[in-house]
């Protein structure tokens, strides 16, 4: 048995570095002004989907992705690790998309690429925190699925079991194939990049980057067909423009405030049991604990 998988992943800003010009005026994210990272449980879905690749040879894994043409980088990294190949969803009327907008154009792209049997996802995106794109990415398909998944246990006999890791324990779940499950992030990290792969997709590049190359790099993606990174816009996927970004969008963002912490004013406490002492009572005195 063989199996179509379709990995759906993200580029998203590091929040890790996230300063006063994160935010545009209109409420979007200024994605121009940080650094751009793998959507870390993406990464964690993408494991376990190269994991049923290993177990079941003939087996491929597609990642699927929406963003701007920098976006082609995580498409690159999923390669470097593993994945057959990859889509990149890319056009200015996809810019502002909600999580509703989103996961229509990501569907529509499903849609195109044709005949899958499992698709995995991070449960969430960390610019965002909302864990709705996989769910209604399954709902607009009509299939299916599974969240919060740990470990996808087994597939077989058109169906697959999955672990659940939850607030208060775990749960083993079973389901029918085609079925879209979320991953997240206490499954086992994706594994590291493998140097063959590095040296054969290195150059894998969609064809708004070739655009830039000289004739020669040309000559060479046209004649090796798995460094060519699939490019789509929203009329290649036959999505309504009025679905899609900013126009598709129901969810506005009122307000933005960045809230920047200062210390005015520090106390210095030694190690002897009188200060630490002294330190619990004024804690507890002024709430800060109990």
């Amino acid at each position: 048995m063989s199996l179509k998988i379709i990995v759906l992943a993200k580029q998203v800003p590091d929040t890790r570095n996230v300063g006063k010009d994160a935010m545009k005026a209109d409420g979007t994210v200024n994605r121009a002004a940080l650094p751009a990272i793998f959507n870390p449980e993406d990464l964690n879905a993408l494991e376990q989907a190269l994991r049923l690749k290993d177990e079941f040879p003939g087996s491929t894994v597609t990642l699927l992705t929406m963003g701007p043409s920098r976006a082609a980088d995580i498409i690159r990294e999923g390669l470097f690790r593993g994945a057959d190949d990859g889509y990149l969803l890319t056009d200015r009327v996809f810019a502002g998309a909600d999580t509703l907008a989103t996961s229509y154009a990501l569907h529509m792209a499903i849609k195109k690429i044709g005949r899958f049997d499992l698709i995995i996802s991070g449960r969430q995106a960390i610019d965002g925190d909302t864990a709705q794109v996989g769910p209604q990415v399954a709902e607009k398909l009509g299939i299916s699925q599974i969240t919060y998944a740990e470990e996808i246990q087994s597939v077989k006999n058109g169906k697959i079991t999955v672990k659940r890791r939850l607030e208060r324990g775990v749960e083993i779940v079973e389901g029918k194939l085609p079925v879209l499950v979320t991953v997240n992030d206490s499954a086992p990290n994706c594994r590291p990049r493998n140097a063959k792969l590095i040296q054969r997709y290195k150059y894998a590049k969609t064809a708004s980057e070739r655009q830039a190359e000289s004739n020669d790099y040309v000559n060479i993606c046209n004649s090796r067909a798995c460094i060519n990174i699939e490019e789509w816009s929203a009329t290649d996927v036959n999505a309504d423009a009025k679905q899609c970004g900013l126009s598709g969008s129901p969810t506005k963002v009122k307000k933005i405030e960045n809230v920047v912490f200062q210390i005015k004013e520090n106390k210095t406490f030694d190690s002897s049991d009188s200060q630490i002492e002294a330190l619990m009572v004024e804690l507890i005195t002024n709430h800060t604990i109990g």
